[in-house]
């Protein structure tokens, strides 16, 4: 199952071709809330968005998810959830898609508009999938889901692959929006 995920974000994103990133709509560079919202990045645009602004104290979720990725799908609502839950505690959400670019307008929005979803939403576009995956997180192999839960200074304080565990990702959320105040 782990190597048939990873074989499928390899195709897909073998399939993708590199496209430039759009201008930023926060200081990450991710694209704002809201399904039409939804902007496609390259491996320049991931790095940006991971990247910690010195001014920005919040904590960064980052799930790397695909709507043809049934553990994606399910994990999706407890995900919504954490992202109204925590976002009003100064949490900063960003979900990337890993759909192929033609889903963009079509699949992707229709999903999120399902789950009702409000966080930032990107699609990853990308030629070669591995450096991505290297400048997310070293302990990741490209499985999907993935969850990866950043502090002030960039450090990653949570990671999980695979549907995530909502209590425990809560858990780690609680540590960091306690840990800023």
């Amino acid at each position: 199952m782990r190597s048939r995920l990873f074989m499928g974000f390899v195709g897909l994103a073998a399939v993708c071709s590199a496209v430039a990133f759009t201008s930023p709509a926060q200081s990450n560079g991710a694209a704002a809330s809201g399904t039409d919202d939804i902007r496609q990045i390259d491996l320049a645009g991931l790095k940006k968005l991971l990247q910690r602004d010195a001014k920005d104290t919040r904590p960064l979720l980052v799930n790397f998810w695909a709507t043809w990725c049934d553990p994606c799908r399910e994990e999706f609502p407890d995900l919504v959830r954490v992202d109204t839950d925590y976002r009003g505690k100064g949490l900063n959400f960003v979900a990337v898609s890993l759909d192929d670019v033609t889903d963009i307008k079509t699949g992707v929005p229709k999903f999120l508009k399902e789950m009702k979803a409000t966080m930032t939403v990107v699609l990853l576009n990308v030629s070669d999938p591995e450096p991505a995956i290297r400048a997310v997180d070293d302990k990741w192999d490209g499985q999907l889901p993935a969850t990866f839960l950043y502090d002030k200074d960039g450090k990653v304080v949570f990671r999980h692959f695979g549907r995530v565990n909502a209590d425990e990702l809560r858990a780690a959320l609680d540590k960091e929006v306690s840990g800023k105040q």
